[in-house]
């Protein structure tokens, strides 16, 4: 029985909370229920301290072009939501029907299912009404409990591991709306949970300073570029001839042909510009395959775990084993500071650059850019370039002809790229890295909530207290 972990458990404990699977029982999983009881902070089950606990809609949603928002798992990040990306428009009359799911400011959303699994913010009173989908949840506190300590309360060690403990499944993790009740909760005092508010909110008022620079970078970038004012053809008809078309490009979908393709392809080779390969160095990564996927170990960076603003903890690592057996290759393949990863399948053309080496490989999905040439063109400003409509709109014209999204390496090769003056992206390169710097700091502050929210748990309020003061600055 030697490395075994054996918990046990006599039935009168288990509060009619009786769970066969023996992960349930996990020592982790226990130590932080047990903290929770024995801590001087009261507690309570969610479903004595809520209103409504439920979740979006289940159905096959019609999306629309504007009307009432509708936000998708992609959306909630720990802390805030990010109407960046994960966001799409019902119907007022769909909206009407499923009136259970409407959020509003105050609300708490926390995502319950898949890859996005167990985050949590608070819908912010610039959000006067949205709506969200089943892999959502949707929570609303009595009045006497702050949202904010809430949400910040699940995105902590105790409201986290309540919440993975009983979303384990075969597959991936999901938690079922009827498990939410349960989950205890430490209630610290009004004057508490208050501070944890400030505190997050001020970590959001940090991160829409730096949303806001960073979109001054790209403003600025087509400002260049004369393009702020640029509206793309809606016109559906194009005609070609077979040289123009099939003959040079090998692509029978209409879609490809659009207009508007050729008018931003256009306007790139209107100013100086060159072909993505002549500038970048690209290197392919490798797909272990879902039997080298472990909860520990090497960190695995897939498509769903970085954006253009970050990377987030990936949920999926390799094991011992497979790093052993490939220690070369897997050296070769951890990215360097200032590799700019840029996704190839699922969301195709996200990059990001990265400010440090890194301690992690990639999927397969994600090819690695390494500019040959820093005196000709300056990685940050490149990355914002990618994200930028102006290679977003290439991505779509290659990418949009299949069920699921896949851009071929040798037509990213030839994606074109503006280059513009050196000084001009050496300004936009100070605002993409101003921006990085406020995202940071907000990050730090929102950690700074969740952590004194553990510490009120395991000591006391004065320490919590003491803790925000001395790291929020």
């Amino acid at each position: 029985m030697e490395g075994l972990e054996i918990v046990e458990y006599n039935l009168l404990q288990l509060e009619n909370e009786f769970t066969i699977g023996a992960e349930f029982y996990g020592q982790h999983y226990v130590d932080k229920v047990e903290t929770i009881k024995i801590s001087h902070v009261p507690f309570q089950k969610l479903k004595d301290i809520t209103t409504q606990i439920t979740d979006g809609d289940h159905g096959k949603t019609k999306y629309e072009e504007s009307g009432v928002l509708y936000l998708l798992s992609e959306s909630v990040k720990e802390g805030y939501i990010d109407l960046n990306v994960g966001t799409r428009y019902i119907s007022e009359e769909l909206n009407t029907e499923l009136k259970r799911s409407e959020l509003h400011p105050g609300d708490i959303v926390l995502t319950k299912t898949g890859v996005y699994f167990g985050k949590s913010a608070v819908i912010p009173i610039e959000i006067a009404r949205a709506n969200t989908s089943a892999h959502v949840a949707k929570i609303t506190p009595v009045e006497t409990v702050n949202s904010y300590f809430l949400s910040t309360f699940f995105n902590s060690a105790y409201g986290y591991s309540q919440l993975r403990r009983r979303g384990i499944k075969v597959s991936r993790p999901e938690i079922k709306l009827i498990e939410f009740q349960d989950i205890l909760v430490s209630l610290p005092s009004n004057g508490f949970q208050s501070k944890i508010e400030e505190t997050v909110i001020k970590g959001q008022e940090v991160l829409a300073k730096s949303n806001d620079t960073y979109t001054a970078a790209e403003n600025y970038l087509l400002q260049i570029l004369s393009l702020s004012e640029f509206q793309p053809s809606i016109n559906p008809i194009n005609v070609k001839k077979h040289s123009e078309s099939l003959g040079l490009s090998g692509r029978l979908d209409a879609e490809y042909y659009q207009i508007k393709y050729e008018q931003i392809v256009e306007q790139i080779k209107s100013t100086n510009y060159n072909s993505l390969s002549d500038l970048v160095k690209i290197k392919k990564s490798i797909e272990p395959g879902s039997a080298h996927y472990t909860e520990e170990g090497l960190p695995f960076v897939r498509v769903s775990d970085y954006d253009k603003f970050g990377l987030s903890t990936p949920d999926k690592y390799l094991t011992d084993e497979f790093c052993n057996e490939n220690a070369e290759l897997i050296k070769k393949l951890k990215p360097k500071k200032e590799t700019i990863l840029f996704s190839k399948d699922g969301s195709v053309g996200t990059a990001y650059m990265l400010r440090k080496d890194a301690d992690f490989i990639t999927s397969g999905a994600i090819l690695h850019l390494s500019v040959k040439d820093k005196t000709k063109i300056i990685p940050e400003y490149l990355t914002l370039a990618l994200n930028s409509k102006l290679v977003q709109m290439q991505a779509e014209r290659d990418a949009g002809g299949s069920i699921i999204l896949h851009w071929r390496v040798s037509e990213i090769e030839n994606v074109v790229v503006p280059v513009i003056d050196y000084d001009k992206q050496i300004e936009i390169a100070a605002l993409v890295e101003e921006s990085f710097k406020l995202k940071k700091q907000s990050e730090h502050l929102l950690e700074v909530a969740k952590t004194a929210v553990e510490i009120a748990i395991e000591q006391d309020e004065e320490t919590a207290l003491e803790y925000i003061k001395t790291n929020s600055n």
